[in-house]
């Protein structure tokens, strides 16, 4: 038996090995991002048996909270009257019991739950898997406030994990109304309180009525009299898990409606999007008729796959009436049946993306939404001043946490003589610099479409480039904040300063002076070339040479 398979058995007979107590604990994971153990809290029955394959409910914590204080809160035990959310996270409440594995992630703190939060979400399910059994069908989702907001963003970019979403109060994320139909085959229930002074109440009505409209069925439960803290009442005595006890996903429903803007996001239940433009909206609605009849329509995709082993409503091997935008298409046989877009219409084949695809995509925060490096440059020998100004410039870059917001995230910042070959095989690299200045650059600079002419000092150029399998990010002249409060780009309140920024870019961005004077910005296409209107602005500028 090859070695890595053997370690890999090792790992999986040792978890299922380990005795684990039942009740509240706090277990941690190793995370991608930084290699930092990462914590999150845990409840198991008081009667756990570790063959048994248990429902699971993941609960996110909101601002300034932690998982230790959320795993009571989902139990419905807040603070007893006078006590800090410190004093409250000391200890754990005798709590009803409830026949389900209960987790809460840290998520670094507050900042959301996208990006590396929301991989810390994935990684910390990944870890759950390895130490118990979980019934895949009956995986659920709840969260409060910045948490409730997750809800929905996890929710709703991959549908098809999850039996049902309870948002809290959910202060959502910018852009997550437009993938509201993907909530088609979710139970959902939101809560809200009318007397919220944080959450507008208008704001979650509006997403039910919005979630209604789409023909999902929805539900939506208003306290009155009550501000923000709709979870002391949505969680109480433990409601909450009478409400998931029944509920169960379906694999294999007869409709998938799933609209995406990025391959990140590309499949949910039987449906895989293979080809798309990044940040523009591409949707499939994909319905069975009646069995081996199915009818899809789409928009913006240029390739998909359906996956139909298993349906119900299909029997491999007789004959499959599908017709794609109106138009009959013959499929081949096959496991997966795949179709691309040509000048002619629909046609079976498998499409396959050459410039921008899953994992070389952008826009420019998708650089640091994993493992990164923040790298300076040394290559034209700076005086020791210069030096340590540079330094200074990539480990601001580097300093997410904020006094007010503490992160459980360490970013490394390393001069560019100690990047070697294997770092950007790992991780992505955020350059500063040109290529006079920056080693790593110089040695890209054949391939990068993009540079800073020599002496333009009050310039700032930012753009992303895709670097085997993984991003380079190089900042030239100008740092990428310079000014930014005069810019107001707006952004998620909850994401860290620098990564609100970085979200609110496309793939590049030429400013002078400023952040808020902007040359040109926007995404490539995907070929990642310039688009001919950015183009032409970056080179009327006189400061950038193009390839």
């Amino acid at each position: 038996m090859p070695r890595v398979c053997a370690v890999a058995l090792l790992l999986a007979a040792t978890a299922f090995a380990q005795s684990y107590t039942p009740g509240p604990q706090v277990l941690t994971f190793v995370s991608s991002v930084d290699d930092s153990e990462q914590p999150y809290a845990l409840y198991l029955p008081r009667a756990f048996e570790p063959q048994k394959a248990y429902p699971l409910v993941v609960g996110l914590h909101g601002q300034g909270s932690n998982h230790r204080l959320n795993l009571r809160r989902l139990f419905g035990k807040g603070n007893i009257p006078g006590e800090t959310d410190l004093a409250a996270s000391r200890y754990f409440p005798r709590v009803r019991d409830v026949d389900f594995i209960v987790a809460s992630p840290l998520a670094r703190g507050t900042m959301g739950y996208q990006g590396i939060a929301e991989t810390d979400i994935y990684e910390m399910l990944a870890d759950i898997r390895r130490r118990f059994r979980v019934d895949e069908n009956r995986v659920f989702l709840t969260g409060l406030s910045m948490g409730g907001g997750g809800v929905l963003w996890l929710g709703l970019t991959r549908p098809d994990q999850w039996a049902a979403v309870a948002p809290v109060c959910p202060e959502v994320p910018d852009g997550a109304e437009r993938l509201a139909p993907n909530a088609l085959n979710l139970a959902v229930r939101l809560f809200q309180g009318d007397q919220d002074p944080i959450v507008p109440v208008d704001s979650v009505r509006q997403w039910h009525k919005r979630l209604l409209g789409l023909g999902v069925a929805a539900e939506y439960i208003e306290y009155p009299n009550v501000r923000h803290n709709a979870w002391d009442y949505a969680y109480r005595n433990g409601e909450i898990f009478d409400w998931f006890g029944p509920l169960r996903r379906n694999p294999f429903p007869d409709r998938v409606r799933f609209v995406s803007l990025a391959y990140r996001y590309r499949s949910a239940y039987w449906v895989e999007l293979d080809a798309l433009t990044p940040g523009t909206p591409a949707s499939i609605d994909a319905t069975f008729s009646a069995p081996n009849h199915l009818v899809v329509e789409t928009r913006n995709v240029d390739g998909f796959t359906l996956r139909l082993t298993g349906h119900p409503r299909y029997t491999a091997g007789l004959p499959l009436l599908l017709a794609i935008d109106g138009s009959p298409v013959r499929p081949r046989p096959a496991a997966g049946l795949s179709f691309v877009r040509s000048p002619t219409g629909w046609k079976a084949g498998r499409a396959e993306p050459r410039g921008k695809r899953p994992g070389a995509e952008g826009p420019i925060s998708e650089a640091v939404a994993a493992r990164h490096i923040y790298v300076w440059g040394t290559a034209d020998s700076p005086p020791t001043e210069e030096r340590d100004r540079r330094r200074a410039v990539a480990e601001r870059a580097a300093q997410w946490s904020e006094p007010q917001s503490r992160l459980m995230l360490a970013l490394p910042v390393r001069p560019d003589t100690e990047i070697r070959d294997r770092d950007l095989e790992t991780a992505s690299l955020v350059l500063f610099g040109t290529y006079q200045t920056n080693r790593v650059i110089a040695r890209m600079a054949g391939r990068l479409p993009i540079s800073l002419n020599p002496g333009a000092a009050d310039y700032g150029l930012l753009y992303l480039f895709p670097a085997g399998a993984h991003y380079v990010l190089i900042n030239s002249g100008l740092p990428f904040w310079t000014d930014a409060e005069q810019a107001q780009r707006g952004g998620y309140r909850y994401s860290p300063r620098q990564l609100r920024l970085l979200e609110s870019f496309g793939d590049f961005i030429l400013f002078k002076g400023s952040v808020a004077n902007v040359v040109a910005e926007g995404r490539f296409d995907n070929d990642w070339k310039l688009p001919p209107v950015a183009l032409a602005a970056l080179v009327a500028s006189g400061t950038v040479s193009t390839r």
